[in-house]
């Protein structure tokens, strides 16, 4: 069934309750959300109902009374959720993905769909969740990949939950079930949002563009709370055969409707945390539409506490919107755009154990993101490279340095050593200092990170494919800092050390080495 079906009018949507005027052949949906108790399928007699808590159809929101029972009007086709309350957890489905909702069938009257919730264990302090994007798989072996180089080292993580934000494949939705599998090997709730990639083969129409989805993943649009935060998850991409890129980055009407609703009702005091595929600040083929961007930051300004995650840029960058990009709160608003975890498309040169290296073009690694949220709802995001495990000093957890192997002492200081520090933006600190002497500032440059360009000479240069796609070509970074190198020290080696103060994580440390020559004319 389509995303929405457009030709069907809906009135206005109250925060808590159903639809005044409900359009021509809605299906009455009715059910309880109970307790679960007995560990057995199906509500057992002494379950109790769940007084209180949100059920969607994606743009009208209802409470259930205190029972536990709901009823709303909802469209045939629509996909039924629950929006889960903090302090307690979906049943995982056969799928091991969260049991949180319903289709609606397409013929029928009356529609019932029950929902079970489990007391989640009581958790003290901050909560984390696990933040992927871009996996885009396009065959088993992509799997394979995504399986040993990010899940794989994971293990079973302490997570409240997971979100993966787009692009979950790349045009092959039938690979859903077996990157499923993968992922709910976490044993942390998952969910999903829709890429521009998970769009089924040559839709006709946006209203066309998710059957494959929505047979898997239900709600394209939808909410999940979480201690101090509350997570509304958002299908970003619109369809628009024969047009452009083929589809550009917005939102439907009903999704604006839900979105209101939502907020409306959620306390001012918690974190709203938005996700997404195509970022805010995207302005190239296929961007999101400036008119649906004032609007959705005409909501969000009632909200004094936002963050928005994004991917679908194979780069890793941090944005704060602000006057020029129509936002008008008092603080700019955060946006995360997190790097992809199949980096360039798991492209590049194979690792011992045969898994691309696929930096990205940016000089970003292959990884995931960590969002700590504290009791008061203040947050922390760490980017979590899948390949650095402390080995080589140059290439930590927060930074890929780079600097020559040999100089010639005495030669003009014009070569230097640059740090890509993967979470920094404008306002990052890097510093660096050699062979312990003083610590002296290194200056932020847009620039094609030297690794990545040491890649693109050596597949240039190759008489043979160095890996099934090569590395991608490198572009400007803008996480990338640069200090000269002394050639005027002693002949022999010399350390530098780099240091960058992280917004969240404090001082961050690599340190890499070059050797100065003497040389006669």
């Amino acid at each position: 069934m389509s995303k929405h079906c457009a030709a069907w009018l809906l009135a206005c949507v109250s925060a808590l309750g159903c639809t005044a005027v409900q359009a021509r052949a809605a299906v009455e949906v009715t059910g309880v959300v109970y307790q679960e108790q007995d560990g057995r399928p199906g509500r057992g007699g002494g379950e109790p109902g769940l007084a209180g808590v949100l059920v969607s159809d994606g743009e009208q929101l209802v409470r259930t009374d205190a029972q536990g029972r709901y009823r709303l009007q909802a469209r045939p086709g629509r996909a039924v959720f629950v929006v889960k309350p903090a302090g307690h957890r979906f049943l995982a489905g056969d799928d091991g993905l969260p049991a949180f909702w319903a289709r609606v069938p397409a013929r029928g009257a009356r529609f019932r769909a029950d929902f079970a919730l489990a007391p989640a264990a009581p958790r003290e302090g901050a909560f984390q969740a696990l933040v992927f994007t871009d996996t885009q798989v396009k065959n088993e072996r992509d799997i394979d990949y995504y399986r040993r180089a990010v899940v794989q080292p994971l293990g079973r993580p302490d997570a409240a939950l997971g979100v993966t934000l787009g692009d979950l494949v790349d045009d092959r939705t039938d690979l859903y079930p077996a990157l499923n599998a993968v992922t709910t090997q976490l044993g942390v709730p998952w969910f999903h949002v829709p890429g521009n990639h998970d769009l089924d083969h040559a839709p006709a129409s946006d209203e066309a563009s998710l059957g494959a989805w929505e047979r898997i993943y239900g709600p394209d649009t939808y909410a999940v709370e979480e201690g101090a935060a509350a997570f509304v998850l958002l299908d970003d991409v619109v369809a628009t055969p024969g047009q452009g890129a083929g589809y550009a980055g917005g939102l439907r009407e009903d999704q604006f409707r839900f979105i209101e609703a939502y907020l409306a009702q959620l306390p001012r005091e918690r974190l709203l945390v938005l996700g997404m595929h195509i970022p805010l600040f995207d302005r190239g083929r296929g961007a999101f539409r400036a008119a649906d961007r004032e609007r959705l930051f005409a909501l969000l300004r009632r909200h004094p506490r936002v963050l928005v995650l994004s991917g679908h840029s194979h780069n890793q960058q941090h944005y704060w919107h602000g006057p020029a990009d129509g936002w008008h709160g008092p603080a700019p608003l955060h946006e995360y755009n997190v790097g992809a975890v199949c980096g360039a498309f798991w492209s590049g040169v194979p690792d011992a154990r045969g898994i691309p290296d696929a930096t990205m073009s940016d000089g970003t690694p292959i990884g995931h993101a960590l969002l700590t949220v504290e009791p008061d709802g203040n947050y922390a995001l760490d980017y979590r490279p899948a390949r650095a495990n402390g080995a080589d000093p140059a290439f930590t957890r927060a930074m890929a340095l780079h600097a020559p192997k040999v100089l010639r002492r005495g030669a003009y200081p014009a070569w230097g050593v640059f740090a890509n520090v993967f979470m920094g933006d404008a306002e990052t600190r890097v510093e660096y200092r050699i062979d312990g002497g003083p610590w002296k500032p290194m200056r932020r440059v847009e620039r094609a990170d030297p690794r990545l360009l040491v890649e693109n000479a050596a597949d240039d240069l190759a008489g043979s494919l160095r890996g099934y796609d090569r590395s991608p070509e490198a572009t400007a970074s803008t996480h990338l800092w640069r200090g000269a190198l002394d050639t005027g020290l002693a002949p022999g080696e010399h350390t530098v050390e780099v240091r960058a103060f992280d917004r969240w994580q404090g001082e961050v440390l690599a340190s890499t080495r070059y050797r100065l020559e003497e040389a006669r004319p």
